[in-house]
This record gives structure tokens, C-alpha cells and sequence, in this order.
């Protein structure tokens, strides 16, 4: 099922290849040693940064506001490489708070003026915890189209697609197997659902 207008792909796919990484500015490999049980073990880890995600609904809408971008790491799993994801971005600003990194990310990548204090957090998860550990902090925003400033789409080369996913369609979309999706899109999606049920 298609959810969405087909969206042309920004990747030339021939021009991709594969090398070693030597160094980055976003990951550290490293490796851990220690005993457990008496055992001597060995687990090699990535430490990158933390990260923000913010579930958007759109009250105009009644709409989920939702991303769309390539992602080298899942193209080396699935050929593809585009997944569908919460507005989103790394805590690599040590002057600001995680509420004001999720505010600018909407922004960003979004176009919508979201200020501190209309997020409203709903959880803090470690993802990937057997290769970094980093921690994901969720928030959730109510918008309307007076919130939008701009088309959005990201900030220097990002090339993030900016889609709205109806909320009578989110429950299919979250359990159909065949569109890549991350995990915090579907728990949140969930947490919003469970919400609603209780008012």
C-alpha cells in the first residue's frame, strides 16, 4: 500500500561504494574487555552521540507529520535505504538543551515553529544497545498550519522529505512489514493512540 505521493529518489545509486573508515566525526569504535561470572570477555562498542525525536500531529491534518530520508546503513541491509522516521537529530550541542536541539530539528527538517515549551516528553530509551547504547529522548508536539514557516527538508545537504501520514491509516502503516520504518515511529505512533484512548 502506498501511503504517500511517490517521491523521486535524491540517491544516484551507481555512484555508491563501499571503504574502511579510518576516522569520523560522528562515531568512535572501541573495544571493552572485562569479567563477568569469572569469565574474561570481549565486546567491541561505537560510542556516538544521544539523539532527540519528536512525534508531530498535525491537528489541521488530523495527520501525522513524519520524515522520509536515505540511510546509507539500512541500504547496506536492504539495497533501498529509505526509511520513514520521526523528525529527529544527534545531541551534539553542548550550549543547548534537548528541548531546545528537538525544537530546531523541527524546524529543519520540518518547517514548523515548535517552541520549548510545547514539547512534551514522553520517554527517554537506549537504542542500539548492543553497538553504541546511545540514548533517544521522544517529545510530542501538537501543530497546525500556523506553525509553518517554512517548506522544510533540512539544513546545508540533508535531503529529508517532509510527508503527513493520516492518522486513520497510522496503525496499518506501523504493522506493514514491507515499508522500513524505525522503531521510535512506530512506539510513538502507539503512545499517541493510547493516549487518545484515555481522554
Amino acid at each position: 500500500m502506498k501511503y504517500f505521493p511517490t517521491v523521486d529518489s535524491k540517491v544516484d545509486f551507481k555512484s555508491i561504494h563501499f571503504e574502511e573508515c579510518i576516522n569520523s566525526d560522528y562515531i568512535k569504535p572501541t573495544r571493552m574487555k572485562y569479567i563477568e561470572n569469572g569469565k574474561k570477555k570481549v565486546w567491541d562498542i561505537i560510542d556516538s552521540h544521544d539523539s532527540v525525536s519528536i512525534i508531530l500531529y498535525h491537528q489541521d491534518f488530523d495527520s501525522f507529520l513524519i520524515v522520509r530520508q536515505f540511510r546509507p546503513a539500512v541500504y547496506a541491509k536492504n539495497q533501498d535505504g529509505y526509511t520513514y522516521e520521526l523528525c529527529a537529530g544527534l545531541v551534539d550541542k553542548k550550549d543547548k538543551t534537548i528541548e531546545q536541539i528537538a525544537s530546531e530539528e523541527i524546524f529543519e527538517e520540518c518547517g514548523y515553529n515548535v517552541k520549548v515549551n510545547d514539547l512534551k516528553k514522553i520517554g527517554s530509551f537506549f537504542a542500539s544497545t548492543g553497538i553504541s547504547g546511545s540514548k533517544q529522548t521522544i517529545f510530542f508536539a501538537t501543530i497546525t498550519e500556523e506553525n509553518k514557516l517554512t517548506m522544510g527538508g533540512g539544513i546545508d545537504d540533508e535531503c529529508i522529505d517532509v510527508l503527513f501520514l493520516p492518522l486513520s491509516k497510522a496503525q496499518e502503516f506501523i504493522n506493514d512489514e514491507s515499508i522500513a520504518k524505525t522503531p521510535a515511529l512506530a512506539y510513538a505512533i502507539k503512545w499517541y493512540m493510547d493516549q487518545s484512548k484515555k481522554e
